[in-house]
């Protein structure tokens, strides 16, 4: 055997002598992909671009490349090789802040080569991601994707529904086999926004944006690349990429968890009523229907058709100002009033809460640009920090408005930018962490049994959120059952100790909502936004439309 093969039951690697490329294959012989092992580390001086590679070594199972890079002292990657899985690490030595890390493709200098970006090269025919951009569960492997913290509903930009997703993909060799690629890290380093794979005819790389945010002043290693061939099911292969983070210190192990009984009742939120009145009437936003006569509306007509939900979710915009969370006055005239009325129901209350934004902050307290103009809350800062602290202690203690527990939204507004400018470090995934530990360890402190719903299915987000909300859904195909159904198993694979709330906006008709109805029991906790009718296409509902309700619920409540 070559001493730059290593071969296992589950895949066959050879390294090039020139260190350019890496052949991995099935233990048939079937060809996978032609991988590009070398790494370019991009500094905002300049890109990192490759003048020399050095013979590659091998030690044991262990394969190392030095290469000779016009930014860093130093620059290598290792490859370790274990029977089923192989591991990529990519490390420099030097001084710069990171703009962008390429993995699986660097840039060309070398004498008597082709210049410039070299990435990866593959055979792989399907893409599955687990961030749910896209109404298709698998896409081609030729279309890009993307998992991070930043986006919205801007074209190009739909990537935010599970922000951050765990940072796995897998691709297709064939029907019935994938390799899968998982990226694992403490979620302290996670310094970057999101982690892009790109395509380009016939190959791939994946770019981790980390924006000048990252300081190197020594050694410096990216995330560490997992790839595991011969997976027969995507799904299997985020369970175990969870058990791959626990090995390496990079998420918590699953444990089971006590949690009240109220915190499966199913859940009324009323943002799409909220949308549906905003839409019949023609008049003023969603938001501006957050109002106390609205909810009791809501509620009142839902009781008298027998559906009376456990929780109940105060969506956009209860407050007067998203930064400070403080009751729109003239919306609520008491909403802690109005919170003990529906406890003494037994029911309880949810406060819909928006991450990030600054509406009602001091500058001072914010991530600011270059005009000194705050776009973000910034959790680096101390006196921020507790500002946050406080807010939620108001939201939730029964000092203040007694609310029992925060729907979180809008973590996809994480801030990115280069010419961003914050107290602290910190950035990217890392700095979500940061905010949503402030929120987390406030809110139980506030009340011992406070919920705290997020929509951040990433391993090492488990710490800081009790339950994951599928979150809105995508329009496009003949069914919202299917993406909502692969949502939810992403967030079992990934967070089983995790509750599951199935979300039920923006269903776009009423036929689709009688089909999740059904599904949602299978799924997590039944969750309702709408009392009257659909918002996409003002469709009533019907007689048999709440027996659904009232009989579905019955069951799950029976069954939890």
């Amino acid at each position: 055997m070559s001493e730059l093969v290593f071969e296992s039951s589950s895949y066959r690697l050879e390294l090039a002598t020139d260190g350019l490329t890496v052949t991995l294959s099935s233990p048939g012989g079937l060809r996978c992909a032609s991988l590009r092992p070398l790494a370019a580390l991009d500094t905002v001086a300049g890109p990192d671009e490759t003048l020399e590679v050095l013979p590659p070594r091998r030690d044991g199972a262990k394969l190392t490349v030095e290469r000779r890079s016009t930014i860093w002292e130093r620059a290598s990657v290792t490859l370790d090789c274990a029977d089923d899985a192989l591991e990529l690490r990519a490390s420099v030595s030097g001084r710069g802040e990171l703009s962008d890390v390429h993995l699986l493709g660097f840039r060309s200098l070398l004498p008597r080569k082709p210049s410039g970006f070299m990435p990866s090269g593959s055979a792989f025919r399907t893409l599955f991601s687990p961030n749910p951009s896209d109404p298709r569960v698998l896409r081609p492997a030729a279309e890009a994707c993307v998992i991070g913290v930043s986006g919205d509903g801007e074209p190009g930009r739909g990537h935010w529904l599970f922000t951050p997703a765990p940072l796995y993909l897998a691709l297709s060799v064939d029907d019935d086999e994938w390799v899968d690629l998982g990226l694992a890290g403490p979620v302290a380093e996670l310094g970057f926004v999101q982690l892009v794979y790109e395509t380009r005819h016939g190959g791939f790389a994946l770019r981790l944006e980390y924006e000048g945010h990252t300081r190197v002043d020594g050694d410096f290693e990216a995330p560490t690349l997992i790839l595991t061939p011969g997976v027969r099911d995507p799904y299997a292969g985020l369970r175990r990429h969870r058990d791959d983070l626990v090995a390496r210190n990079a998420a918590p192990a699953p444990t089971s968890r006590e949690t009240p009984a109220w915190w499966r009742e199913p859940i009324f939120c009323g943002w799409g009523a909220q949308c549906h009145l905003a839409e019949t009437t023609h008049a003023g936003s969603a938001a501006d229907r957050a109002t106390q006569a609205s909810y009791d509306a809501f509620l009142s007509h839902l009781e008298r058709e027998g559906v009376a939900p456990g929780t109940i979710v105060l969506d956009d915009k209860w407050q007067a100002a998203y930064g400070t969370n403080e009751p729109d006055r003239e919306k609520w005239s008491d909403l802690s009033g109005w919170i003990a009325a529906r406890h003494a129901r037994g029911q309880k209350v949810l406060l819909w809460w928006k991450a990030w934004d600054p509406e009602g902050l001091s500058p001072e307290l914010c991530v600011r640009n270059p005009d000194g103009v705050p776009v973000a809350l910034d959790p680096t800062n101390p006196r921020a920090r507790e500002a946050l602290r406080e807010s939620i202690r108001a939201m939730l203690s029964t000092d203040g408005l007694d609310a029992d527990g925060l729907k979180i939204d809008f973590t996809a507004r994480t801030p990115s930018g280069r010419s961003l400018s914050a107290h602290g470090a910190g950035w990217g995934i890392a700095l979500l962490h940061d905010l949503l530990t402030v929120v987390y360890a406030a809110a139980k402190e506030a009340k011992a049994d406070a919920l705290v719903m997020t929509h951040t299915p990433h391993p090492a987000f488990v710490d800081v959120t009790d339950m994951i909300r599928l979150n809105d859904m995508v329009s496009g195909a003949p069914s919202v059952v299917p993406q909502m159904r692969h949502r939810a198993r992403v967030a079992q694979a990934a967070c089983p100790e995790l509750l599951i709330d199935t979300d039920d906006w923006r269903i776009p008709s009423l036929r689709e909502w009688r089909e999740y109805v059904e599904e949602k029991p299978l799924l997590g906790i039944p969750s309702l936004y709408y009392a009257h009718a659909l918002d996409a296409t003002s469709e009533s509902f019907e007689p048999r439309d709440y027996e659904a309700l009232r009989r579905t619920w019955a069951a799950w409540r029976a069954a939890t």
